[in-house]
C-alpha cells in the first residue's frame, strides 16, 4: 500500500466513478479497477459493493475513505511544508478559476506578480464552477477562484471582493437610454439572456426576481459569460451580469451597463483552497497579490 493506492481510492469514491477516478490520477479505469481490488485483497475486506449503481461504499470501505483522506491531507502538508523551506520564491502555483473572472483580469494580476517573483510559474486553468471545487477538491490545483464561494467541512473560503451587478443591454435596446439607473420591476417581460441553471449566478439572479415578483421570457441559457455577452451584443435580450466582466465591451461601444437601483446585487469573489493545505511563500503572496489574506 502507498501514498498512490489511496489517492486513487478516494478520487473513485469522491467522483462516484472510476473512470472519473482514473482520469484524475492520469491512470486508466482498468488500472484503478486493480488498484482497488488489490487494496482489497491486502485488507482483506471488501471496499466497494459493485453490484449497486451507482456503486456504493460498505462499512469497510467508509472507515477507509475517512482515513486515507486523513493520510493524504497530512502527506500533501508536508509536501508543501518542504517545498516552501527551499523553494521561498519559486515553484508552480496551480490555479482554476471560473470563465468570468477573465483572462483579461488574471492576465494583469498574474503579470504584476512575476514581476516581483521571477522564479515562480502560474499554470492557470479556467473551469466551470463545479470542476473548480473538484480541482481542489482532488489537490489537482492548489486554490481555486469562484463567485459565490462556500465553505464547507473539505474547504476554506478566503473573500476577494464584491462585484456590483448590472443590467446589460446592447445600445440599440430601450432600455439602454436610463443611464441613471433603473428598478428590477423594469425587467417585467423582457427578453432575458440567462446563465445555466445549475450555477450559482443563475440561482442568485432567479432569487432576487422571484422575491420582487418580476418575471422575464428567458430565451436562452449559456454556461458562460462570453457567450452571455455575444448573444446580448446582437439583440436576443437584456441580462444581470458583474460590472468588471463587461468593462471592454462598454470601451468600445458594443454594450450598456444599467445601474441596478433598487435592489442592489453583488457577486462575491473568493479564494477556495483544502482545509488542511499548507501553501509555500510564492503561492501566500500570490493570494495577497489578488486581494485576499490566509487565516
Amino acid at each position: 500500500m502507498n501514498t498512490e493506492t489511496f489517492r486513487i481510492f478516494c478520487d473513485v469514491v469522491y467522483y462516484q466513478s472510476f473512470s472519473r477516478g482514473a482520469k484524475a490520477n492520469n491512470i486508466s479505469q482498468s488500472a484503478a479497477t486493480q488498484s482497488i481490488h488489490r487494496l482489497e485483497k491486502q485488507l482483506g475486506a471488501q471496499l466497494v459493493d459493485r453490484s449497486k449503481r451507482p456503486f456504493v461504499l460498505t462499512p469497510e470501505g467508509k472507515v477507509c475513505y475517512e482515513g486515507f483522506r486523513e493520510i493524504l491531507e497530512t502527506y500533501d502538508s508536508i509536501i508543501s511544508r518542504v517545498q516552501s523551506n527551499f523553494m521561498q520564491d519559486g515553484g508552480v502555483i496551480r490555479v482554476a478559476a471560473i470563465y468570468s473572472v477573465g483572462l483579461h483580469d488574471m492576465g494583469k494580476c498574474m503579470r504584476e506578480f512575476m514581476k516581483g517573483h521571477p522564479r515562480s510559474k502560474i499554470r492557470l486553468e479556467f473551469l466551470h464552477p463545479d470542476k473548480v471545487y473538484q480541482a481542489v477538491f482532488s489537490s489537482e490545483a492548489d486554490l481555486g477562484i469562484i463567485s459565490y464561494p462556500a465553505a464547507s467541512p473539505e474547504i476554506n473560503v478566503i473573500p476577494l471582493r464584491s462585484e456590483e451587478m448590472y443590467v446589460v443591454a446592447s445600445p440599440e435596446h430601450p432600455i439602454s437610454k436610463e443611464k441613471e439607473g433603473v428598478k428590477i420591476d423594469s425587467l417585467q417581460g423582457l427578453d432575458f439572456v440567462a446563465f445555466e441553471r445549475d450555477l450559482p449566478i443563475r440561482r442568485e439572479t432567479d432569487k432576487t426576481l422571484r422575491q420582487n415578483g418580476v418575471r422575464v421570457n428567458v430565451v436562452t441559457e449559456f454556461d458562460n459569460i462570453e457567450t452571455i455577452k455575444q448573444a446580448i451584443e446582437v439583440g436576443l435580450g437584456v441580462s444581470i451580469l458583474p460590472l468588471p466582466t463587461v468593462q471592454n465591451e462598454i470601451e468600445r461601444g458594443q454594450l450598456v451597463a444599467i445601474p441596478l437601483i433598487s435592489p442592489v446585487l453583488t457577486r462575491p469573489i473568493g479564494v477556495i483552497y483544502k482545509r488542511r493545505k499548507v501553501f509555500s511563500a510564492a503561492a501566500t503572496q500570490f493570494i495577497e497579490a489578488l486581494g485576499g489574506h490566509i487565516r
